[in-house]
């Protein structure tokens, strides 16, 4: 028995496409996020780090980067906005100067309150059981892991 996969039908059929299921659920998802967000004066990105913040304030510029898996110039605006509108605050670490630490401001923790209600509402417009949503967290989580997996050992090739 061979190792190698086979596909019925083509296997180029942009409908068959992980990474085009992905990307349309990425923006359908975010169009259901964007109305709710926006009465919080919130962007997606600028909500990851708030739930971050909600989960383990204070944290270090470098910890937030990990938890939500991006880089430091792309988080660096988002900071940067974030400070602005009063919700957080930048500081450096009194153990290591290099370290910036972002603390929740009480504007920034009172918002949770108001945060809380929008996996709810997510879940309510989604109208999908919450179970199946529970689900593809999960897949996702695992497909995400052997993503990150793949790409830090340098394993991506054509050749089975």
């Amino acid at each position: 028995m061979s190792d190698e996969l086979v596909i019925e039908g083509d296997p180029l059929a942009l409908e068959r496409q992980v990474c085009f299921a992905l990307a349309v659920a990425n923006r359908t998802v975010l169009g259901v996020y964007r109305p709710l967000l926006e009465p919080l004066g919130l962007t997606h990105p600028q909500y990851l780090v708030m739930l971050a913040l909600w989960e383990r304030a204070p944290m270090s510029v470098r910890e937030i980067a990990d938890a939500l898996r991006l880089d430091s110039p792309t988080l660096s605006p988002l900071l940067k906005r974030l400070e602005a509108a009063g919700l957080i605050t930048r500081t450096r670490s009194v153990t290591d100067e290099r370290q910036l630490v972002v603390q929740l401001t009480e504007a920034g923790r009172e918002l949770r309150s108001e945060a809380e209600k929008i996996p709810f509402a997510v879940v309510r417009t989604l109208g999908v059981d919450l179970a199946l949503l529970e689900e593809l967290h999960r897949v996702l989580g695992t497909v995400n892991q052997a993503a990150e997996a793949a790409i830090a050992s340098g394993s991506i090739t054509l050749e089975p």
